[in-house]
């Protein structure tokens, strides 16, 4: 994915992704940080409707949950596997017995990810599946904004052509920044998408804040801020200029 600043801000799909599940909110979530994430996501809400033509042909990966309210995932998967179907699957489910675990393996899933998990788990397991099913050859891994580079292949940040040291935590966060471009990130959000809490403790918030002018003293040093504070509300990735 390739985001740029010049005239509005376009980003190309890092891989689409079929969403099958039933729970309406649970579904809304799961979309929403998929797409931004960066992933083009589409979401069905049963497993009949998944088979009778819900898979498009550009599909990278399916993720469907095993308790639907007609098929279950495993027959769902099942039937794909028999027809042919090569898609890259990952089971969402509370079933966590190691009979479940390996009817899921059995019919043909890639990974299995047991309710509950965090996002930022489940985003490294939709790379890892990608990745091994060869299936990321559209995805471009530059990040950009102005004249800040993120390579995430390399694990490489420069600004105007100038190396960016940063820690490791400090490169998580300014590559979600980068990702969610334009939108203003609480600081809640923020330790979901690097610290994997999705409940955020004492003094997490004096964390991010500290990190955040880190940051900002690392990357705004050569040129017009880019990291701005929305008081109130979090932090947002923007050229002003």
């Amino acid at each position: 994915m390739t985001v740029t600043t010049s005239g509005a801000n376009a980003r190309r799909p890092r891989a689409r992704i079929l969403l099958v599940e039933d729970d309406e909110p649970m579904a809304e979530l799961l979309e929403a940080s998929l797409r931004h994430e960066g992933y083009d996501a589409v979401t069905l809400s049963s497993g009949r409707e998944c088979l009778s033509g819900g898979l498009a042909p550009d599909c990278d990966l399916l993720i469907l949950d095993v308790t639907l309210p007609d098929l279950d995932g495993f027959e769902v998967c099942g039937r794909l596997r028999s027809a042919g179907c090569e898609l890259p699957v990952i089971f969402l489910t509370a079933r966590d017995s190691r009979a479940d675990l390996r009817t899921g393996f059995a019919r043909g899933c890639d990974d299995y990810l047991t309710k509950p998990f965090s996002l930022e788990e489940l985003t490294l397991r939709i790379a890892a599946v990608l990745r091994r099913s060869g299936r990321t050859d559209r995805v471009d891994r530059l990040l950009q904004i102005s004249d800040l580079v993120l390579d995430d292949r390399a694990h490489r940040v420069t600004r105007g052509g100038r190396e960016v040291v940063l820690s490791p935590t400090e490169y998580r966060i300014l590559r979600y920044l980068l990702r969610g471009l334009g939108q203003v990130l609480s600081k809640a959000q923020i330790i979901e998408a690097v610290w994997g809490h999705a409940e955020p403790g004492r003094g997490d918030g004096n964390l991010v804040e500290a990190h955040i002018s880190q940051l900002r003293r690392k990357v705004d040093a050569h040129g017009p801020a880019l990291i701005h504070t929305v008081r109130g509300f979090g932090y947002v990735l923007r050229s002003e200029g």
